[in-house]
């Protein structure tokens, strides 16, 4: 196999072996194996019977010229069917696309660091800071949160929502958001329920530094826990 970093612009052993008169057909069917397509096994079985009935006619070097032809044009598509999972997200909408019709959506709630940094193609810091209000309690329910809440790149949401899935959702409500934390007065928070204390240095911080980017931003301005004003959300 070529270098992993290099993925797809390697070509697999099973197209050069597709080359073989007679039976190179069955490299396309190991294709399919391997990426569990059976439509690919067919195609390959196919070729190999054709190649085998017709071989004493001018049709076999047609046939052998055909599967190769084949074999070439479903490489792409079988380096995408077997992308290691260890492997960073490539940097690609339309490579992210195919990919995920091929492999389980990572659950932002219920994976692991791993699955977002490499599954997701998430940085590091980002991932953190998803752990972080999970590990508060805060559950994700849609893409704009990561975007919102977490302040990743509207772009990169967008690019890898294909892998994303959420395993709690719920009806949103309107007018309720993070946001208000850049709105509310103090008599409004308390009234709210916010203890006095919270109010006053979620306002105070606010006046001294300005709106808050992300509940992120408010925990590290604030160092006040999700959990002490998450019935505002």
């Amino acid at each position: 196999m070529a270098n992993l970093s290099r993925w797809f612009e390697q070509t697999p052993v099973w197209v050069w072996l597709s080359l073989f008169p007679g039976f190179g057909g069955l490299a396309i069917s190991y294709a399919g194996y391997k990426s569990n397509t059976q439509a690919w096994i067919a195609i390959g079985l196919g070729c190999t019977a054709l190649a085998l009935v017709t071989s004493s006619s001018g049709l076999a070097v047609w046939i052998w010229l055909t599967q190769f032809a084949i074999a070439f044009y479903l490489k792409r598509q079988f380096l995408v069917k077997t992308y290691p999972k260890h492997l960073a997200i490539p940097n690609d909408g339309d490579l992210i696309k195919q990919i995920s019709e091929t492999r389980k959506r990572v659950d932002i709630n219920d994976c692991s660091k791993n699955d977002l940094v490499n599954g997701l193609g998430i940085p590091i810091v980002y991932a953190n800071d998803i752990e972080a209000l999970r590990n508060e309690g805060f559950i994700f329910t849609h893409l704009e949160e990561l975007s919102e809440i977490i302040g990743i790149p509207e772009s990169k949401v967008t690019m890898i929502a294909p892998l994303i899935t959420f395993s709690y959702d719920h009806k949103k409500e309107l007018n309720v958001s993070w946001k208000r934390l850049n709105t509310f007065s103090l008599k409004e928070f308390i009234d709210f329920g916010l203890l006095p204390e919270v109010a006053q240095k979620i306002v105070r911080e606010r006046e001294r530094g300005g709106d808050y980017k992300s509940l992120v931003d408010v925990k590290r301005r604030t160092g006040i826990l999700f959990a002490s004003y998450q019935s505002l959300m």
